[in-house]
C-alpha cells in the first residue's frame, strides 16, 4: 500500500493538506441491472434509507473539501438535473456535463468535461460507489497517497473477499509499494475497484475520440507502472441490484443501531 505523501497544488511537494480541486461524478449510466427500481428515475437517485446514491456521493465529496463536482446526464437527464438543482446552497457546486446527445462512456465522459477538470489532478467518482467509513475519510487518505511524480492514477481498492454485495473475482493486485496489476485469467484478484479514484490530466494523453472506457487508460499506466492503489479502509458496499439495495440498507441499519 502506498504511504501518505505530501504534495502541492499539483498532487507533488509539500503542501499536507493538498486535495483535487475538482470531481467528475460518473451519473449518465443507463442503470439496466436495476430497471426494476430505475424505470421511471435514473440509477443515481435510487434511495438508501432516503437518501440517493447521488447525495450520498456529492455529501461525502464535499466533507472531503473539493468545492466543484462535475456531473455527467444521460438516462432521464431531465429528472437528475432537476434533483441536482434542489441542492443549490450545497456544497459541491454542481455543473452539469450533458451527454443527452450520446453516451460517452467513462473515459469519454471524462473528455467531454475536460474544460472543467484538466487545470490538474482531479477527483472520478462513481455515483453508485457506497462505502461505510472505517478510520477518517478515505477521499482524504486517496488524496494523501496520491504523488503525481510516481503516478498517473490511483484508485481507491476494496477487499475482494470481504465486500458487501460483490461476487466476483476482483479487479487487481497490489505490491508492497502500491502499484497496480491487473488479475490474471481464471484467477481471482484481491482487490475490486471502489469506485474512486484521482487522475493527473497525462493519464488522458493520446486518449481515442468518443466512446471509451476508463480501463483504456488504466491499463497504459499499468504498463507504465503508473497506476497505483489505496486500501478502503471500512465497507464497501457493491449496489449494483434490487437485491442489492436492500442489503446495503440492513448494513447501514447495523451501522446506525446504538
Amino acid at each position: 500500500m502506498t504511504q501518505p505523501a505530501k504534495h502541492t497544488a499539483d498532487g507533488s511537494g509539500a503542501a499536507r493538506d493538498w486535495r483535487p480541486h475538482a470531481a467528475f461524478v460518473l451519473a449518465a449510466g443507463l442503470g439496466t441491472r436495476m430497471r426494476h427500481l430505475t424505470a421511471t428515475i435514473p440509477k443515481p437517485m435510487v434511495a438508501l434509507n432516503g437518501v440517493t446514491l447521488i447525495d450520498r456521493v456529492l455529501d461525502r465529496i464535499a466533507d472531503a473539501g473539493i468545492t466543484t463536482a462535475i456531473v455527467n446526464v444521460h438516462y432521464r437527464a431531465d429528472e437528475l438535473e432537476a434533483h441536482l438543482g434542489r441542492r443549490e446552497g450545497r456544497a459541491p457546486h454542481i455543473v452539469i456535463s450533458d451527454e443527452r446527445a450520446k453516451l460517452l462512456d467513462t473515459g469519454g465522459g471524462v473528455i467531454h468535461a475536460w474544460p472543467q477538470l484538466s487545470a490538474g489532478p482531479f477527483l472520478i467518482h462513481n455515483s453508485d460507489s457506497v462505502w461505510i467509513e472505517g478510520v477518517g475519510r478515505n477521499l482524504d487518505r486517496l488524496s494523501l497517497a496520491f504523488d503525481a511524480d510516481r503516478m498517473d492514477a490511483i484508485l481507491l481498492l476494496a477487499p475482494t473477499a470481504n465486500s458487501l454485495g460483490y461476487d466476483g473475482n476482483g479487479d487487481f493486485q497490489m505490491d508492497g509499494a502500491g502499484c497496480l496489476s491487473r488479475r490474471e485469467h481464471g484467477q481471482e484478484a484481491a482487490f475490486v475497484f471502489a469506485g474512486a479514484s484521482i487522475a493527473h490530466p497525462r493519464l488522458f494523453d493520446g486518449a481515442p475520440d468518443g466512446p471509451f472506457s476508463l480501463n483504456h487508460v488504466w491499463n497504459r499506466a499499468i504498463e507504465a507502472g503508473r497506476l497505483y492503489g489505496v486500501r478502503l479502509d471500512g465497507t464497501w458496499m457493491h449496489v449494483g441490484t434490487p437485491e442489492a439495495v436492500v442489503e446495503a440498507e440492513r448494513q447501514l441499519d447495523r451501522e446506525d443501531a446504538p
